[in-house]
Parts: C-alpha cells; structure tokens; sequence
C-alpha cells in the first residue's frame, strides 16, 4: 500500500515535495489555507547547476524560461530621481528568475490529478499515534496520514503545533510590497533611501523595507498594516506619497518581518519541515533554492531508506549545512536595503559602484548555490510511481 503524505503549504516546497514523493511511490496530499494557489508575489531566483538540474528531472526548466522576467536591475536614486548606484540584473536574478506565483503554478501543474489538494483549509492539531498522524482541519475535516510535512514557510503552522511557538528571531526591519502601476524602465527597480528606509517601485509593484524592532500587530490585520506602513513612510519625497495613495486599493499587500528560522531537528517522530518552516529567511537566503532541494533530499531520503526516522536524519545531515549557510546572506538583507545612517547608505552605494566589488559578490552569491551533493539520496522512482505507470 502507497504511504500517505500531508504537506502543508502550496507555495514552493510544498508543490515540489508532492511531485518528488508521487516520483517515489507516494502518496501526497497538500492543504493550502489560501481558496486557490497565490498569483503574484515578488520575483525569486535560482543560480547554480543544481536547482537547474532538479528544475529540469521535474520537467520545468523549459516552462519557467518562457515566463521569466529576465532578472531586475537595481537602481538607487535620489529625491530627485538620479542615479546613484546601481545593481546589474544578474547580482538578483540568478539563472533564472521568475515571479513567485507563476512558478508555484508550474510546479504545482507538474504534479497534475496525482497529488491530492485541499485549498481553503489549514491543520489545527495534529496527533501522532505508533502508526500515523491524526490531524484535524479547521474545516472540521479529520483524516489520517502516514506522515505530515510542513511546507508553510517561516510562521508555519505544523512548526507550531509539533514543536512550539518560537524558533524565530526578528532581524531588525519589516518589508511590505503592494500592486500598482510603475513608472521606472522595463526590468528595473528604481530604489530611494533615507536613513533606516527604502522604497522602491519596479515591474513588480512597490515595495519597501523600513529599520524597526520587533512589533505586535495582527499580520492579517491589512487595515492595521497600512497604518504602520503610512505612519513609517509620511513625509518622504520622491514616489513615496503616490505609493501610499495606492495602499488604499491594493488587495495583495504583503508584510512581513525579516526575520530567521533557527530550528534543530527538524523532524519531530513522523513529523517533518521542509523549505522556509525549517530554514528560512525573509529575504537573500536564497529561499527559492532551499525549498527545491530541501524537497528533492526528503523525498529521495524516504525512498532510499528503512523507515521515516532514518530518512528524517539524513535528510537534514544533508540538507541543514547547504541551507544554513544559505541562510546568512539574509542577516545582512535589511542592512544593504536601508541602511540605518546616512554614511552606511553612502558607504553601501560607494562599495557598489566599484566593478571589482561587483564581481566578488556575483561570485559568493554562485558559489553559495553550488555546493551541495544530492547523490546520497538519489533513487530511482518505484514501478508504482510517475514514470512507471
């Protein structure tokens, strides 16, 4: 009999778990609280021969160059809209980047009619007995599965519910990004900094990062979010007041702390994290990356191995080195975003002027997407799965 998976979360781990697990011979099921999978969201990246090759064995790699956005330049600009600095598009963009909700389409369009999806539902408690986990949906719904996974990213509820509250440390700043029309060049994102601040307006909408210790306020709360972000950015020049005029319609808003998960195991019996519930960073660890692998190195270690236990283990004596290391490029985001003085932002645009300094960043940036050696958990799909059907 096909163990059952339930994943938690239909982003990009989670889409990319199922189809690896039906690849092996399982069976898995996603429940996503969103009504259907999320359209829009920010451009992610990958970079590296690695995820190109995982991209291409699911059978993507193709579909996700027809819709990428060719990677974003990063402009710095003053007040009154001249250059001060500027980022090429390939320091951001990686191999290929795309827009986030295109490609949690794709991946989840790669895994078809066989994996199993439940939209507009989210686990409320989860019990383990010897010989599966019990869990109950807020929708009422109570099923049984072999295994759980949380796929829910950093404020992931299966995190909660099997390990605790915590394991998330606030990095100094918030970021938020909303929908609306742009008036900077095709392909690049024009960015205005004063001290602790940035905002920013490019392909993808707007967006800004503010320096700011951690608050208390209901995520799901957009009226109590705009608020914080029009008490933050009142006053500034440049686009800002148009941005905050747009705050009013847009429907997408997204805000969030930058923050870390710092989580050691991350399994706990024959529940396990996967992607950003077991590693993430808000932005520049390099997120994108570590969920396609973290779900290609859990499913390939349940396949080639005894039971969950020794599958979870490898799992992470894999996967944890790669992604903590990953994970450090987001301590630093916020602090290049916005820097918190008036020479740290002269300073930033000064260092990032300088070919030489360029270079050496685009080389750590490959490199941090290049070393790891999935072939310990390799295997090839049980007659049962995808291909053999």
């Amino acid at each position: 009999m096909q163990k059952t998976v339930l994943i938690s979360g239909a982003s990009i781990a989670g889409p990319a778990l199922a189809w690896w697990l039906d690849h092996h011979g399982y069976r898995p099921t996603v429940v996503e609280i969103a009504p259907a999978l999320r359209p829009g969201g920010g451009a992610v990246d990958y970079r590296g021969p690695v995820t190109q090759d995982l991209l291409a064995q699911m059978g993507v790699l193709d579909q996700l160059r027809a819709v990428q956005t060719g990677g974003t330049t990063m402009r710095f600009v003053d007040e009154r809209g001249e250059r001060l600095m500027e980022m090429p598009s390939d320091f951001a963009g990686g191999d290929i980047e795309v827009p986030r909700g295109e490609l949690s389409r794709i991946l989840a369009d790669a895994s078809g009619d066989r994996t199993e999806w439940i939209f507009g539902d989210t686990i409320t408690a989860l019990h383990e007995t010897d010989s599966g986990v019990d869990v109950t949906f807020r929708s009422g719904l109570q099923r049984t599965f072999d295994l759980v996974v949380g796929a829910d990213g950093v404020h992931s509820t299966v995190r909660r519910l099997a390990f605790g509250p915590s394991f998330v440390s606030h990095l100094g700043y918030y970021v938020a990004g909303w929908e609306m029309p742009s008036s900077s060049p095709s392909g690049v994102s024009l960015n205005y900094n004063v001290p602790g601040k940035l905002a920013a307006l490019g392909d993808g909408g707007a967006f800004v990062a503010f320096s700011c210790d951690e608050l208390s306020y209901d995520r799901h709360d957009l009226d109590a979010v705009r608020a914080i972000l029009r008490s933050r950015f009142a006053g500034l020049g440049w686009e800002v007041p148009r941005m905050l005029a747009a705050l009013d319609t847009a429907s997408d808003l997204y805000f969030d702390q930058i923050c870390r998960v710092d989580i050691k195991p991350w399994s706990r019996g024959r529940i396990a994290l996967v992607g950003d519930a077991a590693c993430g960073a808000t932005i520049g660890g390099m997120g994108a990356s570590n969920a396609l692998i973290g779900a290609y190195a859990l499913a390939g270690a349940l396949a080639t191995s005894p039971d969950h236990t020794t599958a979870f283990k490898r799992y992470e004596e894999l996967v944890g080195p790669f992604a903590r290391r990953a994970q450090k490029g987001g301590d630093m985001a916020g602090r290049f975003l916005a820097p918190r003085t008036a020479r740290g932002i002269r300073m930033r645009n000064w260092m990032n002027n300088q070919e030489w300094f360029i270079r050496l960043s685009l080389r750590i940036a490959n490199d941090r997407g290049a070393k790891i050696d999935l072939s310990p958990v390799s295997a090839q799909p049980r007659p049962s799965a995808r291909q053999g059907s």
